[in-house]
C-alpha cells in the first residue's frame, strides 16, 4: 500500500514536469520587435511587437543655436513577448530605461535606435520607455534629406510621411497612432505651437525661457503630430461644438499676404462646420491653422486639429480651397488613416474631391465641371493617367493621379450610386473607422455594400489601371479639342496645387 502511494506519487511528478517542459518547449523565447511596421512602401518605417498609447514629450529649444534638448516618455504594451524593440530617432541619445531600469541602446541602419531592456518583456504587459537626448535637428539627415527646418525666428518640424525621427522618438507609421503632450521650453517672446488644446497658458520657466504646453486628446498620427517656433499672432474662439479654434499668423508676413491669410484661415471654424454636415461628425478637440513666414516650406499639411500653410498659398488673395482642403484631412487622413502609405489615395482623394463639393456649395462651378476640365485638358501621357492611384510607387505617392485622380475616382462613384448612397458611403466610412487605419479593399467593398452594385469595373479602370479611363459615349481617344471645358471659377484659381506650390 505505502510502496503503490509512493510510485503513483513519483508517476505525477514525473508527468506534471514532462508538461511543464513541453509548455516550456511550446512558447517560444523573447524575440525582437520587428524594425518595421511592414508598410508596402516603407517597410523600415515604425516598429513591431508593441503598440504605443501615450507620448509625453518635454523640450527645450534654442532658436539662435538651433540646439534641442528633451525627455520622452512612451506608454506602449508588449504585443509579443520582447527581448528588444526598436524606435524612429536620430538625435543623440543619452540614456534610455525601459520600466524604471537602464536599458542598452545602440543605432541601427538610418533612423532606428535599438533597445534592449534589462528585462525582457511579456505579451501584453505595460511598457514605459523614457529616453533623455539632445541634438542640433538641421545637421541630421537621411538620404541627404533633413525635415526640421529652421526659420529666421525659430524652426519648424512639419512633414509626410516622416518627421518625428527630428525631434522625439516614436513608432513611426500611422497605424499605431497615440495620444500626446508636447510641452516646449523657448525664449521668452517666441511662441511654440503644436497640436489639440493648451491644458494650462505659457508659464514662465526660467529667467529668459517661457514653457508651452499642447494635449492631443485623441488619437494622433505621429507624422501628424508638429511643432513650430517663432513669432506668430495668435487669435482664439470657441466654435459652436464647444471646440477650441487656434490660429496663428507669423509675424513676418506682409500686410498683402497677411491679410488674404487672414480672410482664408478665419474661415475654418465655418469649413469644419460645414464639413460635419457633409463627411460626418468633427472628430477631434480643437481647430485651427498656421500661416508660416514668406519662403518657408512649399506645402501645405493636415497636421491634426491644426494645419499648417505656407504663405505662399495667399499670394494671389485668399484660397478658402486649401484650407477646405486640409481641413477635409481631418476626416480623411487624420481620424481615418491609411493603413500603408500605398492608400494615400484615400486621404488625398477625399481631401481634393472636398475641394470640389464646396465649389458646389458656393456656386463657383460643380463637381461634374471640375471632372469634365480635368478629363479634357489632362494629356493621354500625363501622370495623372500613367499612374494607379491605389498603387502610385514612392516616386508617385504625392502626384496628379492621387490627388486629381483619386477625386475623379470619387466622383465617378458618387455618378454611379447616386448622391444618397454616395455621402452614405463617406458617413459610414468616416464612422466605422474613425481613428483608426483603413485599406482601399474596404473602402471599395463598403462603397458595394451600400450600393448594392457591383462596381468592380469602375474601380479597376480608375484606380488600378495606368491608363486613362474611357467615359460612356466618349471616344476611345480624347486628345485635346477646340471644346475643352472652361475651368471653373474657383479651379482656375488654385490651379490644381493643393498642398504643394509648383507641383
Amino acid at each position: 500500500m505505502r510502496r503503490l502511494l509512493v510510485a503513483t506519487l513519483a508517476t505525477a511528478l514525473t508527468l506534471a514536469a514532462t508538461g511543464a517542459a513541453a509548455h516550456a518547449h511550446r512558447r517560444a523565447a523573447p524575440a525582437p520587435g520587428a524594425a518595421g511596421a511592414g508598410d508596402t512602401y516603407y517597410p523600415d518605417y515604425g516598429n513591431g511587437g508593441y503598440d504605443v498609447a501615450h507620448y509625453d514629450i518635454r523640450l527645450r529649444y534654442t532658436p539662435a543655436t538651433d540646439r534641442l534638448t528633451g525627455t520622452t516618455t512612451i506608454l506602449a504594451t508588449a504585443t509579443q513577448d520582447l527581448s528588444r524593440l526598436n524606435l524612429d530617432f536620430l538625435l543623440d541619445v543619452s540614456s534610455v530605461q525601459v520600466n524604471n531600469r537602464p536599458a542598452g541602446f545602440a543605432r541601427e541602419g538610418a533612423h532606428e535606435l535599438v533597445v534592449t531592456p534589462a528585462r525582457s518583456i511579456t505579451a501584453g504587459a505595460a511598457i514605459t520607455i523614457v529616453v533623455q537626448y539632445s541634438g542640433v535637428p538641421s545637421s541630421k539627415a537621411v538620404d541627404g534629406f533633413t525635415a526640421w527646418e529652421r526659420t529666421a525666428d525659430g524652426a519648424l518640424a512639419v512633414g509626410e510621411p516622416e518627421i518625428a525621427w527630428w525631434w522625439y522618438p516614436s513608432n513611426d507609421h500611422p497605424s499605431d497612432k497615440a495620444t500626446f503632450d508636447v510641452s516646449v521650453s523657448v525664449p521668452d517672446g517666441v511662441e511654440a505651437i503644436s497640436n489639440g488644446v493648451q491644458p494650462r497658458p505659457p508659464v514662465r520657466e526660467t529667467l529668459g525661457y517661457t514653457r508651452w504646453s499642447w494635449r492631443s486628446l485623441k488619437p494622433q498620427a505621429t507624422y501628424l503630430t508638429f511643432l513650430t517656433v517663432g513669432q506668430y499672432d495668435v487669435t482664439t474662439d470657441t466654435a459652436a461644438d464647444g471646440t477650441t479654434v487656434y490660429n496663428a499668423y507669423s509675424q513676418l508676413l506682409p500686410a498683402d499676404l497677411r491679410d488674404a491669410a487672414q480672410a482664408s484661415v478665419e474661415r475654418t471654424a465655418e469649413i469644419v462646420d460645414w464639413g460635419s454636415t457633409v463627411f460626418g461628425p468633427y472628430p477631434f478637440e480643437a481647430r485651427g491653422g498656421v500661416v508660416l513666414p514668406p519662403g518657408e516650406l512649399g506645402f501645405a499639411l493636415e497636421n491634426q486639429t491644426r494645419p499648417i500653410y505656407s504663405a505662399g498659398f495667399f499670394r494671389r488673395g485668399s484660397n478658402p480651397a486649401v484650407i477646405v482642403h486640409e481641413n477635409a484631412h481631418q476626416w480623411f487622413g487624420d481620424s481615418v488613416s491609411v493603413r500603408s502609405w500605398q492608400h494615400t489615395w484615400l486621404n488625398e482623394g477625399f481631401a481634393s474631391y472636398a475641394e470640389w463639393l464646396w465649389s458646389e456649395k458656393t456656386d463657383e462651378g460643380t463637381a461634374q465641371e471640375i471632372f469634365d476640365y480635368l478629363y479634357a485638358t489632362s494629356p493621354d501621357d500625363a501622370p495623372i493617367w500613367t499612374t494607379a492611384p491605389a498603387d502610385p510607387g514612392v516616386a508617385q505617392l504625392f502626384g496628379d493621379a492621387v490627388y486629381d485622380r483619386g477625386a475623379m475616382t470619387l466622383h465617378q462613384l458618387r455618378t454611379a450610386v447616386g448622391d444618397e448612397d454616395f455621402f452614405e458611403i463617406v458617413r459610414t466610412w468616416t464612422a466605422q473607422h474613425r481613428y483608426g487605419d483603413a485599406t482601399t479593399e474596404q473602402f471599395t467593398a463598403l462603397a458595394e455594400q451600400i450600393s448594392g452594385k457591383d462596381l468592380h469595373a469602375l474601380f479597376q479602370a480608375w484606380l488600378y489601371t495606368p491608363a486613362k479611363p474611357v467615359l460612356a459615349g466618349a471616344p476611345a481617344s480624347s486628345a485635346r479639342s477646340a471644346n475643352v471645358p472652361v475651368a471653373p471659377k474657383s479651379w482656375a484659381q488654385i490651379s490644381r496645387t493643393h498642398e504643394l506650390l509648383h507641383r
